[in-house]
């Protein structure tokens, strides 16, 4: 997605955009005056049930749940279709909460085959790719990497909304490490970065109008190659991670799986695909069902 101009944007477009980011920012501020846990609960339920059955995301990730478990019950579907959407709304409000994020963040533990395969990867100068999906809240997992001394990068969609966005991208720069925009502005520094033998987060989890299909869930689903790509170009270890939020609802256990081996982009993304699809079935409610991942199959 290639970033807004707002020089070029129609007013009333312009318009929308400023009035709509004006109510999530006013949201956002009068939230952090909170203590930490009464912002993160508030913010999820505020998603949960006012934003999200608002413009249709509720209505859009049952539609999902339908797709991948027909034989569920629909009440079921709406349980996690509401707990999907307190999550989101938990992480956002979390990675707005910059400093008291990172502090929760400095003594978690990681676990997994990759965080030895990292460490080891990080002596040598190695490259490493960490990659996950709209699970839980990844930035979890790259905070408390920071935090033992990794020089974890992060590559980011712009947002639509360009008022947004500005204040969105101030937030995962203060995780530490640098961060780059996806498309030509951002290349050249994650690539240099790489080479450098550097870490890398990629989201892979959203539908791409290029990308090839692959299965996911059962369903195929058009997915980017662009991480197995990568880690094959500059010989990256690709790490599949995760922050998986915990029954409290604000700590968090973070992995990183076993390196997948490197063979060629489908079958490592593919690998990928079942990492993530695995972990979605342990915890559907950890998951933004919200996006529109099996686009042929939308209602």
């Amino acid at each position: 997605m290639a970033k807004a101009d707002l020089s070029t944007m129609p007013l009333r477009e312009r318009a929308g955009h400023y009035v709509s980011n004006a109510i999530i920012y006013t949201l956002i501020r009068v939230a952090l005056a909170l203590p930490y846990a009464t912002r993160v609960a508030l913010l999820g339920g505020i998603v949960e049930r006012i934003v999200g059955p608002l413009v249709g995301y509720r209505r859009r990730a049952e539609a999902n749940l339908a797709l991948i478990y027909p034989e569920m019950a629909a009440t079921e579907r709406r349980r996690i279709a509401r707990a999907c959407l307190n999550n989101a709304g938990r992480s956002i409000i979390e990675n707005y909460s910059s400093e008291e994020f990172l502090h929760r963040m400095e003594n978690q533990p990681v676990t997994g085959a990759g965080f030895d395969a990292l460490r080891e990867a990080d002596a040598a100068d190695r490259p490493v790719i960490l990659v996950t999906g709209h699970f839980g809240n990844y930035e979890a997992t790259r905070a408390a990497l920071v935090a033992q001394g990794f020089a974890v990068g992060g590559l980011y969609r712009d947002m639509a909304n360009p008022y947004f966005n500005a204040h969105y991208v101030k937030t995962m720069q203060a995780f530490g490490g640098p961060v780059f925009p996806q498309g030509r502005r951002g290349t050249s520094g994650f690539v240099r970065h790489l080479r450098g033998g550097g870490q890398l987060v990629l989201l892979f989890d959203q539908h791409v109008f290029e990308g090839t299909v692959l299965d996911f869930m059962g369903q195929p689903a058009k997915t980017a190659l662009s991480a197995a790509e990568l880690a094959l170009r500059f010989d990256a270890l690709l790490i599949p991670f995760y922050g998986i939020r915990q029954p409290d609802g604000l700590s968090f256990e973070t992995v990183l799986e076993a390196p997948v081996a490197h063979t060629d982009a489908e079958t490592m993304t593919q690998a990928l695909n079942d990492s993530l699809g695995a972990r979605v079935r342990e915890n559907p409610e950890q998951w933004f069902w919200v996006h529109r991942r099996w686009r042929a199959y939308e209602a």
